[in-house]
């Protein structure tokens, strides 16, 4: 099957949405925990976090246009910090239900029955049952002209992960935390490593 420009506009919206999300392959899962300055807490599940750098660590996400209310984003630019949790085998149902539209004061955490922690002075709540998760202060906020999606860009200042992910060489064995994948918009995947190899010399 061959898509070309024209033909890729004809496509029916929902059809076009599938395909084009799905091209990328296999995306992280996370969900964004936020809050506003009167402790109204919110839950985003978001398949475009990506590292930026590592000295310092930086990691950057994409949220889409700000045409409708968006509540993470409001939050993050109103205090400064988030939280960044990666999803699991265990609770990928709860988290693919933060998508719904809920309202600003429905918290996503009251309404999937994922808890919020609070850990190091973060003002943002974490999820308990994530086992990698990282706290990160904003540092810069980018509308992108080309579609007005929003590329945030944070500082990470705290990280929370189960002893048995850390190889001793620092690597994050996200296997052995069941970490899951995403694809498209709604597809979860587990996750097999096959090897890790040996920096690559000519």
């Amino acid at each position: 099957m061959i898509f070309n420009t024209e033909s890729i506009s004809k496509l029916e919206k929902k059809y076009r949405t599938h395909l084009i999300n799905s091209l990328s392959g296999f995306k992280s899962a996370n969900l964004i925990g936020t809050q506003d300055l009167f402790g109204n807490t919110n839950l985003a599940i978001v398949s475009s976090v990506f590292h930026l750098g590592a000295h310092p660590p930086l990691v950057g996400m994409i949220i889409r246009p700000h045409s409708s209310p968006r509540h993470t984003l409001e939050n993050i630019i109103e205090t400064g910090f988030y939280t960044i949790n990666q999803v699991n085998g265990d609770i990928y149902k709860q988290a693919h239900q933060t998508s719904a539209r809920y309202d600003k004061f429905e918290s996503e955490f009251d309404n999937t029955g994922l808890t919020k922690q609070y850990l190091g002075g973060l003002n943002a709540p974490y999820v308990k049952q994530s086992r990698l998760k990282y706290g990160v202060k904003l540092v810069e906020n980018q509308c992108l002209s080309v579609n007005d999606t929003q590329l945030v860009i944070g500082l990470i200042v705290e990280i929370h992960v189960d002893d048995k992910a850390i190889d001793d060489d620092g690597f994050v064995n996200l296997q052995a935390i069941d970490t899951v994948a995403l694809s498209g918009l709604d597809c979860y995947h587990s996750t097999e490593k096959l090897a890790r190899l040996p920096y690559a010399k000519k």
